[in-house]
């Protein structure tokens, strides 16, 4: 019952994490697509629009290795590391998807990019928690 219980907790951590990730990358998206910041769906971005999109990607994808880490029942870095690779694989298969998609999908640098980001930031997440964590338990043994 205990191991069922911790098990759900892991993968709800991840899950979080996860989601937490693709809403608000989305809804980000949805909101520069509205305001004209990027370009209408489905034509081409420009190099600056990706690099935007890059940064703000990489700033939410260390929110989500840090809610996996913080919602861990334990070992909150092997949950954010965990993240990072379900992340990596989704990157892998989004790439897959629109690799010859149409003009939007020109620059094959930005999905590649999402690629190998995806664990290290989830990591630095992760990294970013338990640095705090740790540093709570020093100020409350004082």
């Amino acid at each position: 019952m205990h191991y069922s219980r911790h098990i759900g907790r892991s993968v709800v951590a991840v899950l979080a994490g996860f989601v937490t990730v693709a809403v608000v990358t989305t809804v980000v998206d949805v909101v520069l697509h509205t305001v004209g910041v990027f370009p209408p769906w489905g034509e081409r971005n420009s190099d600056s629009v990706l690099l935007l999109a890059t940064s703000y990607r990489l700033l939410i994808t260390v929110a989500g290795g840090y809610i996996t880490a913080r919602l861990a029942p334990d070992r909150p870095m092997s949950h954010a590391v965990a993240l990072g690779i379900v992340g990596t694989l989704a990157a892998i298969g989004g790439a897959a998807a629109t690799w010859n998609a149409g003009p939007a999908f020109e620059q094959k640098w930005y999905p590649l990019l999402l690629v190998v980001t995806a664990l290290p930031c989830t990591w630095a997440g992760g990294w970013l928690f338990a640095s705090q964590s740790r540093g709570v338990r020093r100020l409350e043994a004082v």
